[in-house]
């Protein structure tokens, strides 16, 4: 399988490269990347793209135009909306089309920043026609609509992306078998790597949840590798998804401590005993995490090992990450001491947005990933950074909206839910409603900071933006890392199924 995927990849690269018609090489490249293969082939659409960049081709096509703007949107290129404004009447309406090229146009949009209110109008247009055409459509371009309305192609994770489309694009009248072929032997290899990491993960955790005697602790770590691997799937980042799913892991269990199982003395100690960072500190823990302590020191231990002696500097930020979330969580418990207190939405942000994980999480990927080679990456994520915190406040302001009811039936802290009616005096469906339009408003925050010149290695900002989609996927209809049952199918699509395969003989 192996040496057929070399074969079909070189096939493809060439393909590629002498590809000279900008609507057949946009076709070509989202093709790539909506089937998981665009890692293979950076450098390769990188020049194509700065070919469509700089061509002035403009034959007044809806879905040529819209690809063009998605792609090079998508790639950090410099494009107005403007170029849509070609598709509206004198009214301001846009002017109805094929479907396709209406998809397309919705998909485009969705790559929307502020102060857009043309592709704020046009994913109104298009959402109304598409969901008016689909009664009409057939399979499988029924499916494709169905599933962009419910999540915009941009918007999706990358391998629950690909394995779908998969399925979708050999369905496809124009496909190209080559491509087809090479993206089902991509993710067959692919899951059986997935399979390694999560055999690796599910043992380290399985002596960690047992020796310590955590039965109180939500044991989540395949749905902790499952939200690792949707915010990076690249064969290169390995290493960062084992790592930051074993981070999540603690994240897990400290939470849980906090949140739920320890007393407020009791977190306290816990608080302390991370501030010191070192074995003694387990003389300060009540018996029963004393165990786990060591096993956090000891993971740390093993990533300073492994990176060695010219990066093992990394490990000092992920320490401070671990002691920044911490302290946030301590920040919490005082609200619900102090009579279940509901802050201000600013006073909870201000800690909320890191004691969602964000920032640990991220740090714990930097840390993993070989591209980021000095410390600048480091001081910049666990300094408040714009980017940083539009992230976290879209996380949390997601999470909140589809837990709330949940946690509020317990002893627990006030949700940015509850903190919302405080602050305006409305009502539970009110303040929902507000919030989804702020996540919305800190999800365009991210978009744009994320895209935007930088002088860290792009794999940074595209790393956050990432993570974003995943934990978006997570909090989609409930929190599906709490109560799992909405994921299982995905989980075991994606790492137990393998795509059948029908090779010639020459091929075997």
């Amino acid at each position: 399988m192996l040496e057929r995927a070399e074969v079909l990849k070189e096939q493809v690269r060439t393909m590629l490269n002498d590809s000279k018609e900008i609507p057949k090489t946009l076709d070509l490249i989202m093709s790539i990347e909506r089937l998981g293969l665009d890692y293979h082939y950076e450098k390769e659409i990188s020049q194509q793209l700065d070919v469509v960049f700089n061509s002035d081709h403009d034959d007044g096509n809806l879905h040529v135009v819209s690809l063009r703007f998605y792609l090079l949107r998508k790639h950090r290129y410099t494009v107005s909306p403007d170029v849509f404004r070609k598709f509206q009447d004198k009214e301001g309406n846009f002017i109805d089309s094929d479907t396709a090229s209406l998809l397309s146009l919705y998909n485009a949009a969705h790559l929307r920043i502020h102060n857009e209110e043309i592709l704020d109008e046009a994913i109104s247009f298009t959402r109304k026609r598409l969901q008016g055409a689909l009664e009409q459509l057939e399979s499988p371009f029924a499916e494709e609509v169905s599933a962009a309305l419910v999540t915009p192609v941009f918007k999706r994770v990358g391998i629950i992306e690909a394995r779908s489309y998969i399925t979708y694009y050999g369905k496809e009248a124009t496909r190209n078998e080559t491509l087809l072929e090479l993206a089902k032997v991509n993710f067959n290899l692919q899951q059986l790597n997935f399979c390694k990491e999560l055999k690796e993960v599910t043992l380290w955790w399985k002596e960690l949840y047992g020796r310590s005697n955590l039965s109180f602790v939500r044991d989540r770590i395949v749905e902790t590798y499952f939200w690792m691997n949707g915010a990076t799937y690249k064969p290169q980042y390995s290493y960062a998804r084992m790592l930051a799913t074993k981070i999540t892991g603690f994240i897990t269990i400290i939470d849980d401590i906090f949140d739920t199982y320890g007393t407020t003395e009791e977190s306290m100690q816990l608080k302390a005993a991370i501030g010191r960072w070192d074995e003694s500190a387990t003389d300060l823990l009540p018996e029963y995490m004393k165990d786990f302590y060591l096993y956090l020191l000891e993971l740390y231990n093993s990533v300073e090992e492994h990176l060695g002696p010219e990066k093992s500097y990394r490990v000092f930020y992920l320490k401070e990450a671990m002691k920044q979330l911490v302290h946030m969580y301590s920040e919490e418990i005082k609200w619900r001491d102090n009579g279940n207190y509901v802050p201000t939405m600013s006073e909870h942000l201000k800690v909320s947005l890191i004691s969602i994980g964000n920032v640990m999480v991220a740090c714990a990927f930097f840390v993993g990933m070989d591209e980021i080679p000095t410390v600048d990456t480091y001081k910049w994520v666990l300094n408040d950074t714009t980017l940083m915190n539009s992230f976290g406040i879209f996380i949390r302001l997601t999470n909140d909206l589809v837990s709330t009811k949940r946690e509020q039936t317990a002893d627990h802290i006030a949700s940015t839910v509850q903190c919302y009616m405080k602050d305006h005096g409305t009502t539970k469906e009110v303040a929902c409603e507000k919030l989804k339009e702020l996540a919305e408003y800190s999800w365009k925050d991210t978009l744009q900071l994320a895209l935007a010149p930088t002088d860290l290695p792009v794999a940074v900002p595209q790393m956050v933006l990432d993570l974003a989609k995943a934990s978006e996927n997570i909090y989609r209809y409930n929190d599906a890392f709490t109560t799992s049952e909405t994921v299982r199918d995905t989980i075991r699509i994606i790492f137990t199924e393998p795509i059948e395969q029908m090779y010639e003989a020459t091929n075997l």
